[in-house]
């Protein structure tokens, strides 16, 4: 009988098994924190998106209200006069929708915080109605009664619209040369975005004067 020689096998610890787990456990985590960051990524930029959207509504809104005063509002006939009850008054408001808000702008001598409305929380609201003059930029979309709705273009929750107080005459120093009138302007308008979260406040002051009025 021939005897094969012993051959003294290694006993296996399935150590190999044990670190292909360990790399297979980080790698996938590695992919989860990825894919979460690619997700949180997106939603910023949505948001940042629809912020900015909103502001250059609320923007909008309000270079029309500083060309209106300019322009369409009479306002030189007040600084000529050098009164604000000649072009402004107290404005009242009657109850009525967001969406059908009066487009025909006023200049208002209450101020929105005597109306009892929270500048920075729009729509403004004062005992049930909405304050202010709607004004839709040409093409843009609003949810709910919308004019110059573009097929598949964005459409934006909230109608815009703004509010023109009269402050009165402004001081001698805003009014250049002398024996010159004028009359001081606030401007607050606001915009929405797509969502109805996403809001944007703006406020501008505009001085009107007149050196030679009424010729």
């Amino acid at each position: 009988m021939i005897e094969l020689p012993h051959v003294n096998k290694r006993s296996q610890t399935g150590i190999v098994l044990v670190s292909s787990l360990l790399l297979l456990l980080v790698v996938t985590i590695m992919a989860l924190s990825i894919f979460r960051s690619f997700g949180i990524q997106e939603k910023i930029a949505g948001n940042t998106r629809d912020k900015q959207r909103a502001l250059q509504v609320a923007e909008s809104v309000q270079q029309f209200a500083e060309l209106w005063i300019a322009n369409s509002s009479a306002a030189p006939v007040a600084v000529a006069a050098g009164s604000a009850s000649s072009a402004g008054y107290a404005c009242s408001f009657s109850a009525t929708a967001a969406n059908a808000m009066s487009t025909a702008p006023l200049l208002c001598t209450n101020t929105l915080a005597s109306l009892g409305a929270t500048v920075t929380s729009p729509p403004w609201v004062s005992g049930g109605n909405y304050i202010g003059f709607q004004y839709t930029p040409p093409g843009m979309g609003v949810s709910g009664g919308a004019t110059g709705t573009v097929a598949n273009d964005i459409v934006y929750s909230m109608q815009p619209a703004f509010y023109i107080t009269d402050l009165g005459a402004p001081a001698g120093s805003l009014v250049p040369g002398a024996g010159s009138t004028g009359e001081v302007y606030k401007i607050d308008a606001y915009g929405s975005g797509v969502s109805p979260t996403t809001l944007a406040v703006v406020e501008s002051t505009v001085v009107v004067s007149c050196i030679v009025c009424k010729l």
